[in-house]
């Protein structure tokens, strides 16, 4: 059920929520989030998506009312069709808090070095989904919900040690990711009542940790996650999102800072 009052009527917004971090993300929350609450999921791929909708749904007691979207960050056209949906949900009902986690994002062709990113469409196609989607649907989300006395705002962007570090053949993923840390400790200091934060998960199990180990161009970077796997050094993507979801209840992280899995 939901622990603390601080998550009855919430309107959670979840980005890429049909596998991986989101996923395990939506499922601790759907738990938490009590009577009066909305969990919007965002997602590319329908079917995952609804298939994880219902499974939320079917949880016993009174837990959110769950909104499945599915919508293509990465074109205008489904970038168009999820903030239209944020401003129509978010608006509706007297919810106390807001809640949105940009987590949505992609690798990019990493069998590729720097000097081989020479299609502009390709680099805007990438960016158009790991930067400027986080930015409307942030900007969206803020202003549907609007100043509501007595509430709260928070917006989490799930970062990476890419976003401070440089990696071999991650020019648009490690550019991407430190884009959207400074995107939002701009917000930070734009807006001192909205909470910011920039959450780095670790090295998640996932698809994308698969692609990083097989796809790769540098060889040694290639190598440096394969023994990331084979020396199980990778994260459960429940476990950071537990670590995350305390963040976010205890609240006492400074807006805008980038808080990594290894600091907590």
């Amino acid at each position: 059920g939901s622990g603390n009052g601080r998550w009855a009527a919430t309107a959670c917004v979840v980005t890429g929520a049909s596998r991986g971090f989101g996923r395990s993300l939506a499922r601790l929350l759907a738990a938490r989030l009590g009577p009066g609450s909305l969990l919007v999921l965002l997602a590319r791929s329908a079917e995952p998506l609804a298939g994880l909708a219902d499974e939320l749904r079917a949880h016993p007691g009174a837990g959110p009312r769950v909104l499945g979207v599915a919508a293509d960050l990465g074109c205008e056209h489904g970038l168009r069709r999820a903030t239209a949906a944020l401003r129509e949900v978010l608006p509706a009902e007297p919810f106390g808090r807001l809640v949105l986690v940009n987590n949505a994002g992609s690798l990019g062709d990493v069998s590729k070095s720097f000097l081989d990113l020479t299609d502009p469409d390709e680099i805007n196609t990438y960016f158009a989904f790991n930067v400027t989607s986080a930015l409307c649907l942030t900007s969206t989300a803020l202003q549907a919900f609007g100043k509501r006395p007595g509430s709260g705002r928070t917006v989490v962007n799930i970062s990476s040690l890419c976003a401070l570090k440089p990696f071999k053949s991650w020019a648009l993923y490690c550019s991407g990711k430190a884009s959207r840390d400074m995107m939002f400790q701009v917000l930070a200091l734009e807006e001192p009542d909205v909470r910011v934060l920039n959450y780095a998960p670790g090295p998640l199990d996932t698809d994308m940790q698969l692609l990083a180990r097989t796809e790769t161009g540098d060889p040694e970077m290639r190598q440096y996650f394969q023994s990331l796997q084979e020396s199980r050094k990778l994260i459960d993507c429940t476990v950071s999102a537990q670590k995350l979801v305390k963040l976010l209840e205890e609240d006492t992280f400074q807006s805008g800072a980038h808080v990594d899995f290894y600091d907590i």
